[in-house]
């Protein structure tokens, strides 16, 4: 039975499954990087690829991977295939969580490469 605690009822364990299952697509370099492109527009695969810094096939697996997960929609246009996100949510996310982590290496100096920014305390906590 899901507890009540501060208002909120706890999701049910299949929501919780599915969100972690979201998480971990996006626990993906690449793949959030992919996402955070999406969330400033639409893209073909091949725009996307470059401005990702990945190779085609690469690109294409996981924007396949992201779609199958339901993060990600495509529409065809003439011979290319356009993708987006189309739920604000998701791209809130997205944005908060990278743009949270952008904020706190700039206003700690550490986005030049000290060594003791987010992502080391994250590598620390075995993240």
């Amino acid at each position: 039975m899901a507890k009540i605690v501060g208002g909120f009822q706890d999701p049910s364990s299949e929501v919780l499954a599915e969100a972690a299952a979201a998480f971990g697509l996006l626990a993906s370099a690449a793949r959030l990087h992919i996402m955070w492109a999406l969330s400033q527009g639409e893209s073909d695969v091949t725009h996307l690829a470059d401005r990702v810094g990945g190779a085609l096939p690469a690109v294409s697996q996981h924007l396949a991977k992201l779609k199958l997960a339901g993060l990600v929609r495509s529409r065809r246009e003439g011979r290319r295939q356009v993708y987006y996100v189309d739920d604000p949510d998701i791209v809130t996310v997205v944005r908060v969580m990278v743009g949270q982590l952008t904020a706190r290496e700039t206003s700690s100096g550490t986005g030049t490469g000290t060594g003791t920014g987010t992502s080391d305390r994250l590598r620390e906590a075995g993240v």
